[in-house]
């Protein structure tokens, strides 16, 4: 079995049955190559993770008939299968042969606790879905406007203040802390909102997590890309991204873990 991908938004993993291919098969698969099954696993709160690590390798790439291996030791994607989504650069000036983003975009303030905060657009359809994939605590909606080109230069506008990306260490720094609620509305005073969100995660911490990569242990939660364990008396936070392309067994891990932090101050 391989890890071979994750769903942010919506809190899973994706298990692939499959083999890595041998060592003599063509490293970067093929449109007619077989395919294995995907299975989805749900992150749930109280689920039971019992996997152990073992080699890590490219994840492949997950279609719509199942997964199609690759043994590259290029980690989590090799060059073959790395994809880079245009539009993230974008600037305002389309990077497309043809636009197409003419769908209402929103752009947006997202709050990480305790106060980093960043601008974005999405697709106004998708405004909370983005959010929570992300793993803000706060979201602003500030405007909508026509098409994804008109949002991408006010963001790009807006960038010169305030950041368009948070690492994944920043926001795994914030768990179990709160916004900044006085930080968070001075930001707010400079825009006129459209409406304002807040999340609720449910992780219920009470000691710092560890950073570690680990998939053994009881589900407490995501926050976007954020999993969050307990295993042996301790809590870790795994990123997810960290666990793409490794192959994995039954039976829970075997490396000895760094314990708890302890208790927030």
């Amino acid at each position: 079995m391989q890890l071979v991908g994750y769903d942010a938004a919506d809190a899973g993993l994706l298990v692939s049955d499959g083999d890595a291919p041998s060592a003599d098969a063509a490293t970067t698969t093929t449109d007619d190559a077989a395919t294995a099954p995907v299975e989805y696993v749900a992150l749930d709160p109280g689920t039971e993770l019992d996997y152990r690590l073992g080699d890590r390798h490219c994840a492949g790439v997950v279609v719509d008939d199942g997964h199609r291996p690759c043994d590259d030791p290029a980690v989590p994607y090799c060059s073959a299968h790395t994809s880079t989504w245009v539009c993230a650069r974008c600037t305002g000036t389309c990077l497309k042969d043809e636009m197409d983003c003419f769908d209402d975009h929103a752009v947006y303030l997202a709050a990480f606790a305790p106060d980093t905060f960043k601008v974005g657009v999405t697709k106004e359809w998708r405004l909370e879905t983005r959010l929570r994939e992300q793993g803000a605590d706060r979201g602003a909606h500030l405007r909508t406007v026509e098409n994804g080109r008109i949002a991408r230069e006010i963001e790009a506008g807006l960038a010169d203040e305030i950041p368009d990306r948070v690492r994944v260490p920043e926001k795994r720094a914030g768990l179990g802390r709160t916004v900044d609620e006085a930080a968070w509305q001075t930001l707010l005073a400079d825009f006129d909102p459209l409406e304002t969100v807040a999340f609720d995660y449910g992780l219920d911490l009470d000691e710092r997590p560890v950073a570690e990569t680990v998939a053994t242990g009881r589900v407490r939660g995501t926050k976007g890309r954020l999993l969050v364990l307990d295993h042996g008396g301790s809590t870790y936070a795994v990123d997810l991204r960290d666990l793409v392309g490794y192959e994995v067994t039954d039976g829970g891990t075997d490396r000895r873990l760094q314990s708890s932090l302890g208790a927030f101050g």
